[in-house]
């Protein structure tokens, strides 16, 4: 068992590390032993030997924004396989959590499908909120975040993207609005009077990750960076003047983040907004489109780190074992969830892919630090289903060409065309590995991973 499990997590590392050149490789690409020995063996042991408590040092929790079991299983379809096996299924101990959201004002009452920044505030804070909110209850009130109990307890803490830093799922670590749109001072005095410097708030999110100052700030979104800060200390001056003055070295390629060392905290800006995706195929339309291969996409910036780049040099900055303590990291990959919104499969699938990359880096570290905790969720369910080849559907559809040289027809019908399509209210997988990762196991609530990660960590 030991020499299976062996040869399965060498074969996934190295796919995971070759993902971009499988993406417009032949047909004849699929391996069809590996994945014979996907689906073999007792597991027994193997589980068994996760199922333990303690304490963990370090904590990765891994989002895949949109990411549901259909967004799922259609990556590993495509580039594994239909028997083949994602390094997200590697983790030992699974299970599923729900996502409702709460009316604002109005907690008692669910709100059935949540978006990224109610969803987030659940696993940051532990609390159910209202959709938009950043970090503060269904009353607009301010609540503590995992990262801010990190900090305050020592630990280097790390939050990574490939979205604006801004953008929902990195902002609730760090960030407490009233709405996810509050990105940069402009913002915030538009939308979010409450939150606004001038109003004697802590400003807008921007401005409010800079003043919580993790160690490591990964991601898009420099263009609300470059905005004028309206009151306080910056006034006149920019949030990235701000960030500097925090101490950040600020870094805009993969070459600058690769050349930094430890010592002072890290700002990632790659791109004024979300980052470019990896791969480009066929839009899904109503009557289908031909059956295609997914592209590498030409617009990519060759100066843009992968978002396993981010992880495995996140990782470096953050480890130290020499310390007391250890970190706590996230990591999304955020476009998963912008390509279903755009019924565009191979975007989906391939954002999918580069987020699996990044979970493989972190499995990696985690084996060779065991007592790290590793979490792999999604934060809401989304659209796309894969339906059967050749089947008339009322939504839009797009046939794709796998690995395999099969075809696989996805399906997006939550929203009219030209309209972008909608998040579901599903329940989504969580998996885990190391201490406390037994807690996932069943059917849990999204708020229930905050109780996790504050056990495993010590925190209070």
């Amino acid at each position: 068992m030991a020499s299976l499990l062996a040869g399965r997590r060498k074969w996934l590392a190295a796919g995971a590390l070759g993902a971009s050149l499988v993406a417009v490789a032949p047909i004849a690409s699929a391996q069809p032993d590996d994945m014979r020995v996907a689906s073999a063996g007792d597991r027994t042991q193997d589980v068994r030997s996760e199922i333990r408590g303690g304490a963990a040092r370090n904590v990765i929790l891994f989002i895949g924004d949109g990411m549901g079991h259909q967004e799922i299983t259609a990556a590993r379809n495509y580039e594994r396989g239909a028997a083949g096996r994602l390094a997200m299924d590697e983790l030992p101990l699974t299970g599923d959590y729900t996502t409702y959201a709460v009316e604002k004002n109005n907690p008692s009452k669910p709100d059935y499908v949540t978006d990224s920044a109610a969803s987030g505030t659940g696993w940051a804070t532990g609390v159910k909120t209202y959709n938009g909110a950043i970090s503060v209850d269904a009353y607009g009130n301010p609540v503590p975040t995992i990262l801010e109990l990190a900090k305050r307890s020592g630990l280097r803490t790390g939050d990574v993207t490939t979205a604006e830093v801004q953008d929902a799922t990195p902002a609730v670590l760090g960030a407490h609005v009233v709405s996810r749109d509050c990105k940069g001072p402009v913002e915030t005095t538009a939308k979010c009077a409450v939150n606004a410097k001038e109003n004697g708030g802590d400003g807008s999110i921007s401005e409010q990750l800079v003043q919580t100052r993790p160690d490591v700030l990964l991601g898009g979104g420099a263009k609300y960076f470059n905005q004028t800060v309206t009151a306080g200390k910056f006034k006149g001056k920019t949030a990235l003047d701000q960030a500097k003055a925090a101490g950040y070295q600020v870094v805009k390629t993969a070459d600058e983040l690769g050349a930094v060392k430890k010592g002072k905290p890290v700002l990632g800006l790659f791109a004024d907004g979300n980052m470019p995706t990896n791969w480009g195929g066929p839009l899904a339309k109503q009557g289908g489109t031909p059956p295609s291969r997914c592209t590498a996409n030409p617009a990519l910036p060759k100066t843009q780190p992968k978002l396993a780049d981010q992880t495995r040099k996140a990782l470096e900055l953050l480890n130290d074992r020499r310390a007391d303590k250890g970190f706590f990291l996230q990591v999304e990959g955020a476009s998963i969830d912008k390509q279903d919104h755009a019924a565009d499969p191979c975007g989906q699938i391939g954002e999918t892919i580069d987020f699996d990359a990044a979970v493989a880096a972190g499995m990696a570290f985690a084996r060779s630090n065991p007592d790290t905790l590793v979490l792999v969720t999604a934060d809401h369910g989304h659209t796309s289903q894969i339906v059967p080849n050749g089947q008339a559907t009322p939504g839009q559809t797009a046939t794709l060409v796998t690995n395999e040289g099969a075809n696989m027809t996805l399906n997006y019908a939550t929203a009219f065309p030209g309209s972008s399509m909608e998040h579901t209210g599903t329940q989504v997988r969580i998996a885990g590995y190391g201490p406390q990762a037994a807690n996932i196991v069943g059917l849990t609530n999204q708020t229930d991973v905050f109780g996790t990660l504050k056990r495993a960590l010590r925190l209070r």
